[in-house]
């Protein structure tokens, strides 16, 4: 199959709840690919009634060896938006070598933050692709966001955090996360 990582994760979606099994994607970063680099990347989580928590797989590299176990990724080694961003905004990690592979401007800031936005939006089940953007997505790569933007993308991080579906689909509806029904790119 030819596809983006996305297609991957989107489609084992929907394999797993067509049987029963509650899951769903998420937009973040791989950090198993080269060391001291977060690439762009979608993966499936699914939820392990046995264990109590969401299982995160690699559903485009099962099989592959650039982790012992791409059907259940340790923590760590895919980093959803949001808590790159929260990383980030830490001081844990530096910004600039998490983007997307074969470009030159999507990296740093501006690209976890869309991550984080993009993560949002497929927890509220609007699985957007890779490389769209709304909302104010394409101010912050062009370094025309503020403070009062990190200060959104910080409580959407934390919402995703906490996995609290409330507070994700108040914050889902905000004009500046919401998806519009016409994405032009």
């Amino acid at each position: 199959m030819i596809g983006t990582c996305r297609h991957f994760a989107t489609i084992a979606c929907a394999i797993l709840r067509t049987r029963g099994v509650a899951s769903r994607a998420r937009c973040g970063f791989g950090t198993y690919f080269q060391e001291g680099r977060g690439f762009d990347h979608w993966i499936t989580e699914y939820w392990d009634d046995d264990q109590r928590r969401w299982v995160r797989v690699d559903t485009e590299h099962l099989g592959k060896d650039f982790v012992a176990r791409p059907d259940d990724l340790a923590p760590g080694e895919f980093l959803t938006g949001g808590e790159a961003w929260t990383q980030y905004r830490g001081g844990m990690i530096d910004p600039h070598p998490f983007g997307t592979a074969g470009t030159d401007h999507a990296w740093g800031p501006h690209e976890i933050s869309g991550n984080v936005v993009r993560d949002l939006a497929a927890l509220c089940k609007q699985e957007t692709l890779n490389w769209d953007e709304w909302g104010r997505m394409a101010a912050a790569y062009e370094g025309k966001t503020g403070p009062d933007y990190d200060q959104l993308i910080d409580m959407v991080s934390d919402a995703c955090s906490k996995d609290d579906p409330p507070t994700l689909t108040r914050l889902f509806a905000h004009p500046d996360l919401a998806v519009p029904q016409h994405i032009i790119g």
